[in-house]
């Protein structure tokens, strides 16, 4: 699985703020956590629900952010030659 597959958007949850796995942990809150000091152990001790590849997609997922404007898109086989499905991609400028 891709990191960033693990971020979520879903106007239901958490105001349509990114989450992790469809779960309500805001990214910018696990974030908040990991810039505070805690260690991936800390906070996997007191979120029982996060696995250490959710961390992981939060900080891909704050590069992306801190990259350029990116934008999740319907990819086609055709594209990649795989599956069809929703990926990440840069917005050209």
């Amino acid at each position: 699985m891709n990191l960033l597959e693990r971020i979520t958007i879903d106007p239901v949850i958490c105001h349509g703020k990114p989450c992790i796995r469809g779960l309500r942990y805001p990214v910018e809150m696990l974030l908040e956590l990991m810039s505070s000091g805690m260690t991936e152990l800390q906070i996997l001790a007191d979120y029982p629900d996060i696995e250490p590849d959710d961390l992981r997609a939060c900080l891909a997922y704050a590069a992306r952010l801190a990259f350029g404007p990116w934008v999740k898109r319907r990819r086609r086989a055709k594209e990649v030659g795989g599956p069809e499905g929703l990926i990440w991609s840069r917005v050209e400028s």
